[in-house]
This record gives C-alpha cells, sequence and structure tokens, in this order.
C-alpha cells in the first residue's frame, strides 16, 4: 500500500509540473463597456467573460471562439498587490492590434481577478 500510495503522489507532481508549465506568462490589460461589435463575431452577445488577443495569441484569427484561462500572478506597474486571487476563464471575441499585454481583458473579466486602479497586470494564461 505504501509504494502505490507513493507512485501516486509522483504522478501527481508530474501532473501538476506539466500543467503549470504548459501556461504562458504575459500581461493583462482590459477595455471598458461598451463591448462592441468584434473582429471574430460582429454583433454576437458573448457575455461579459471576454477578451481581445494580442499578435502573441492572435495567430491570423485562429484565436476567435477559443476559451483561456487567466490568472493574476502580480505587478506589472507600481501598483502594490493586484491580485484577488483565483483564476478567470474567458473567451476571445476580438483582436487588440495595440494592446499594451498580451491579452486585453473585459473590464468584467480584469475586476474578478485584479484591482482595475492597476490597470495592467502580469498573467499566466492557458487555452481550455
Amino acid at each position: 500500500m505504501g509504494m502505490e500510495l507513493r507512485v501516486l503522489m509522483v504522478m501527481a507532481m508530474v501532473i501538476g509540473f506539466i500543467s503549470a508549465a504548459s501556461a504562458a506568462s504575459g500581461t493583462a490589460t482590459y477595455y471598458e463597456r461598451p463591448y462592441v461589435p468584434s473582429a471574430c463575431y460582429g454583433n454576437q452577445n458573448d457575455g461579459v467573460m471576454i477578451a481581445g488577443a494580442s499578435d502573441t495569441i492572435w495567430n491570423n484569427r485562429a484565436a476567435c471562439g477559443r476559451s483561456y484561462t487567466v490568472t493574476c500572478t502580480g505587478a506589472a506597474n507600481d501598483t502594490p498587490n493586484p491580485c484577488k486571487g483565483g483564476s478567470i476563464t474567458v473567451k476571445i471575441v476580438d483582436y487588440c492590434a495595440n494592446c499594451n499585454g498580451d491579452i486585453n481583458l473585459s473590464q468584467d473579466a480584469f475586476a474578478k481577478i485584479a484591482d482595475l486602479e492597476a490597470g495592467k497586470i502580469k498573467v499566466e494564461y492557458k487555452q481550455v
């Protein structure tokens, strides 16, 4: 029984390392309401947990409709401790050509994981 438990623990650690390794690091900003028609879907209403993709993610429209889990990991400017904890899942619905980050979250999505006053945060993001 002890050997089986050790094997399970090692497997869990390996899976955790693989999962963490597949997340990309970058920065996120946000845009305010109203959330207008997008480069991906025009007038489709995709709710408020949405984002625009920078060139890092966009891949010639291939990012449209993909979902990403985004986690705040720290400050990208002088704002101390902007992260609220937890992660969000957003759907890519737009292209952000002039983003000041890798992913441009809706204000609603950004506010779930960080203080809006930060404006820009460090994140880890992973396609779901």
